[in-house]
């Protein structure tokens, strides 16, 4: 019996473990980089280990000292949850070789599925369906396009779409690079990239007698980056024999390497309904709830007890329902999915399962993935779940960095995603209607006027605080400007205080009914009459920002300065960084080069994602102040391009 447990990573799926463990009465151990110190995960562990220093490679991806924390701590056991060390091999022998117990498959099975190479060799042998790799220097134009994948990787990184073969050895190059970057490993491969497939995928769980279980299926589709954001269970649409095809190849891919615990066979399905496999991840999914939620398991809970040596039942429970999970980052989807950071006042979804990380007024930093939190959404069908999630999401309360939970509302929203007809390349192709701004948002200009006259509200105790600044001569209208953000639409407010109250200008169908104050991040209560129907807003001032939280949505505004600084101006041509990250690789470009416009200069590594900085016209390179490993903040000068001749 495990009676104390090390959970050998951070924020969500430590909080997750955490949750399960103090239902099973395990004690539990965390452990924290320096920038996770007042971390929750650390904060609601019985105890907690400090790892010095901040970036991963120094921390949570040492596997000697996260085997030393758990001897220190007095812990038995050790879950690695989901990234870092969770598919190492000699991670889970060194657990082992301390006398712990690994909640996790065999080291074996790890490293079988380690390579994506060998595991379609595995797979092949096992008469798993699977895509036959290419041969780099031979690939022709009539194969295009063609995925190339880093063979140690995940989540994204190692990973081109190639559609123009002159591309294809630079995009090979910077594959490899990225690879060895990421997994310390630039083996690479190539396949056919298939148009319009959908991500299907089986859990599987496997106990220590034989035991394999198979737990429907879950789409995940939609993604960008190659990286899940929206995932649901069962997968719609797929007919009966497809199902059992992808059941049956989970489950001979899982008994083929002696797999025991949980994890997940992924696979790709073409648009004419055959099934190929991708991997199988040798660990529990970041969207295993959406599993859970529809055969009413705690996943958690099954990984523990099966390293304990319990078995499964026979057969797993059925499925009963549907639930889709989207993934909340902080990120501006508008801006080439660029990682956000700075503190998370409020993070609030009610009504909805939520598997957050980070919590009110915790910082989001650069050293980590930006999820903020998975939100899960359960219902009889599959329609009446999309529905709740969207709607929880609208009226979500989430005050800090900007985030992409206008992108998941739309897309949940979609006409093609409500009929099920999602693939792979969705969120790429309806990238620009999904981030655009509203033609017609009459909801912005009302949401700025409540934002003012919150502020009006907000005002000293003075005489004329007390007395509502109201004068018996007609005076110049109040004015107030905010920014919508994201974006950047300025709403200009003007409104006059009067003996009827107050009196905005350009808003005939608007008037004021009350206005409750508030202080800064004490919420003010403003409602306004907008063309006979009552309407609430919850205004929530964090320094210049405003956050305005409505039934209907929020809205996010930045007060503006009556005065802007006149200094605050930059030169033309200087390329700034978007993000506070590290310089992880310099294009051959040297100062005084000639650069065309788009061409990349260097990349930036921020929130486990890379970033490319891209020359903004054609010109000469006349500074270039970057170089490897270099760690810049948001705003520092990276190069200056002159443009013209």
């Amino acid at each position: 019996m495990i009676r104390a447990l090390l959970i050998a990573n951070r924020a969500e799926i430590a909080r997750r473990v955490i949750r399960t463990c103090r239902d099973l009465g395990i004690a539990t151990v965390a452990v924290h980089s320096d920038a996770d110190e007042d971390a929750p995960h650390a904060r609601e562990a019985d105890s907690a280990v400090r790892l010095p220093g901040d970036a991963p490679a120094d921390t949570y991806l040492r596997g000697d000292l996260l085997v030393k924390a758990a001897l220190a701590a007095g812990a038995d056991a050790v879950h690695p949850g989901y990234g870092f060390l969770s598919e190492h091999a000699d991670f889970a022998r060194a657990v082992r070789a301390a006398g712990l117990v690994w909640v996790g498959p065999p080291p074996e099975a790890m490293e079988a599925m380690a390579s994506k190479t060998r595991a379609k060799e595995i797979m092949r042998k096992a008469g798993v369906p699977l895509l036959d790799p290419l041969d780099p220097a031979e690939v022709t134009a009539d194969e295009l396009p063609v995925l190339v994948k880093a063979a140690a990787g995940g989540g994204g990184r190692g990973m081109r779409v190639v559609r123009e073969l002159a591309a294809l050895p630079a995009e090979l190059d910077s594959a490899r690079a990225e690879a060895a970057s990421a997994f310390g490993d630039g083996e690479i491969f190539v396949e056919p990239y298939m148009e319009g497939a959908r991500h299907v995928e089986v859990q599987v769980l496997a106990d220590t007698h034989g035991t394999v279980w198979t737990l429907g299926t879950r789409d995940c589709s939609l993604q960008r980056r190659h990286q899940k954001v929206i995932e649901e269970a069962p997968a719609p649409g797929l007919g009966e024999e497809l199902r059992r095809t992808l059941a049956g190849s989970a489950a001979n891919a899982a008994r083929a390497i002696g797999y025991q615990g949980a994890g997940t066979v992924e696979f790709l399905v073409s648009p004419s309904g055959r099934a190929y496999f991708l991997e199988m991840n040798t660990r529990l999914q970041v969207e295993h709830p959406v599993t859970e939620e529809i055969h009413g398991l705690d996943l958690v809970a099954l990984q523990l007890r099966i390293a304990e040596g319990k078995r499964l039942d026979a057969e797993p429970p059925e499925a009963r329902g549907h639930a889709v999970e989207a993934r909340l980052y902080a990120e501006d989807p508008a801006r080439d999915w660029r990682p956000q950071t700075g503190t998370l006042h409020r993070l609030e979804i009610p009504g909805l399962r939520v598997d957050a990380g980070p919590g009110d007024g915790d910082a989001i930093g650069v050293h980590y993935d930006p999820m903020l939190a998975k939100v899960i959404a359960v219902a009889p069908t599959r329609a009446e779940a999309v529905r709740r999630l969207a709607h929880g999401l609208e009226r979500a309360r989430i005050h800090g960095p900007v985030t992409n939970r206008n992108l998941l509302v739309r897309a949940l929203r979609h006409p093609e995603f409500a009929a099920g007809r999602m693939d792979t390349g969705f969120l790429e192709r309806q990238l620009p209607e999904l981030t655009a701004a509203p033609d017609d948002d009459e909801a912005a200009p009302v949401a700025a006027l409540a934002a003012a006259l919150a502020d009006a509200a907000r005002r000293p105790a003075t005489v004329a605080g007390r007395l509502g600044g109201w004068r018996n001569v007609p005076s110049q209208p109040q004015l107030r400007s905010y920014r919508a953000e994201p974006g950047g639409t300025e709403h200009e407010v003007r409104y006059r205080l009067t003996r009827d109250g107050m009196l905005a200008e350009g808003f005939s169908d608007v008037r004021p009914l009350g206005v409750e104050p508030g202080r800064d991040a004490d919420p003010a209560r403003v409602v306004l009459d907008v063309a006979g129907v009552r309407r609430t807003f919850e205004v929530t001032a964090h320094g210049d920002r405003r956050y305005v939280d409505t039934p209907q949505g929020g809205h996010v505004f930045t007060a503006l300065p009556r005065f802007p600084d006149p200094t605050a101006r930059t030169e033309p041509g200087s390329l700034l960084a978007p993000m506070p990250g590290t310089v992880v690789r310099v294009a051959g470009v040297a100062v005084g080069d000639r650069v065309e416009a788009g061409q990349p200069l260097l990349w930036l590594e921020a929130m486990k994602m890379e970033h490319r900085v891209t020359a903004p016209a054609a010109g000469v390179l006349t500074a270039l102040h970057a170089a490897p490993g270099r760690q810049v903040e948001v705003g520092a000068l990276l190069a200056v391009v002159a443009a013209g001749e």
